[in-house]
């Protein structure tokens, strides 16, 4: 696909929250414009509870410490999910793009956290898909998800945080652990084919694994801020599987990535900040592509206007190494600049 210089589509969220009664309220999220949906598109909603709607002294207690989530939502699987753009909410991501390997997705299930002076875990069973199904049941398995960590402000000037989370689910009829983005890319057309579309190809200059079947995953993330001074890492590790082909399972597949961030925020308010990301991949996508590697780097910067508007900087360059010489990504790679605007009312 030739492209240009260019405007991308605009694209929005709309958040609907009602308090049921205290420390009970149901949220529902709708994409109202995506790439890969351009009609309003649910993306969840779920019955959040914090504290016990029934007044018994022991659940009192577990609910000073517990959240609990039920329903249909974003799954709590790493801390780059709080910093990733999803749609049109974009004010938490320092830069345009997403990781290479994005582990994003919604599932129907329910999840608890427990939280006390900083210390944090998370237990959640979900259906392991991004919506409800009650056939083929002999091939689906429930996911499983455990998140540990702490967070702690040592003093008025540095913050440390550090989580470790872990996935797994042993079958599924489409797993979307890895593709279930349901907003798309925003490097619209790289490395795409030119009968592409916008809705049909959303996952420009992401990686897919592939692992539609099993996966096993465990992503590190730590992070350190230094009074305007911040370091954001990923460390990530999966084992997965496609789908069976004549009732015979495709052997296990190995994938790894590795992100660093560091970004430097100042002027008062931290309304200037400037930075640079490296994220690599490096794997076996199964077939003739095996042992490829998928490197972007990311400079660029961002300025507060208000608290609510941020205009957004980048420069962007991606290289793809290892691919088979039938694959449309061999040898490829796309360069750069994007500039991004974002508000939030």
């Amino acid at each position: 696909m030739k492209i240009g210089n260019g405007f991308n589509n605009a694209t929005a969220n709309m958040y609907l929250h009602a308090q049921l009664a205290p420390g009970v309220r149901v949220q529902l999220t709708s994409y109202l414009s995506a790439r890969r949906h351009n009609e309003t598109w649910v993306k969840d909603g779920f019955l959040q509870i914090d504290e016990s709607p029934i007044d018994v002294p022991l659940l009192n207690a577990i609910m000073e410490y517990t959240t609990l989530k039920i329903g249909h939502f974003e799954i709590n699987y790493g801390d780059f999910h709080f910093r990733r753009t999803d749609n049109g909410q974009a004010l938490y991501n320092p830069f345009v793009g997403n990781l290479i390997l994005d582990a994003f997705t919604t599932e129907v299930g329910t999840e608890a956290i427990v939280q006390k002076n900083g210390v944090f875990g998370v237990v959640a069973l979900t259906n392991g898909e991004i919506r409800g199904n009650i056939q083929r049941p002999d091939s689906r398995e429930p996911a499983l998800m455990l998140k540990a960590g702490f967070d702690r402000q040592l003093s008025d000037d540095l913050r440390v945080r550090l989580s470790g989370s872990y996935r797994t689910q042993k079958g599924a009829i489409s797993n979307s652990f890895y593709s279930g983005d349901r907003a798309g890319s925003r490097y619209y057309f790289v490395l795409e084919n030119y009968v592409a579309t916008e809705s049909a190809n959303p996952t420009s200059g992401l990686l897919n694994p592939g692992f539609s079947d099993a996966v096993s995953a465990v992503m590190l993330n730590p992070f350190v801020k230094y009074r305007g001074l911040e370091f954001f890492g990923v460390y990530e590790q999966a084992t997965g599987r496609g789908q069976e082909v004549g009732g015979v399972a495709p052997p296990e597949r190995d994938i790894k990535q590795l992100m660093g961030e560091v970004l430097y925020r100042f002027l008062p308010g931290e309304k200037l900040f400037v930075g640079g990301r490296w994220n690599t991949v490096t794997g076996d996508l199964g077939g003739a592509s095996t042992d490829i590697t998928v490197t972007r780097t990311n400079f660029g910067g961002g300025w507060w206007i208000t608290p609510s508007l941020l205009l957004k900087a980048e420069y962007v360059n991606q290289t793809y190494d290892g691919f088979a010489t039938t694959d449309i990504r061999n040898g490829g790679r796309f360069r750069g600049l994007m500039l991004e605007a974002v508000t939030a009312f």
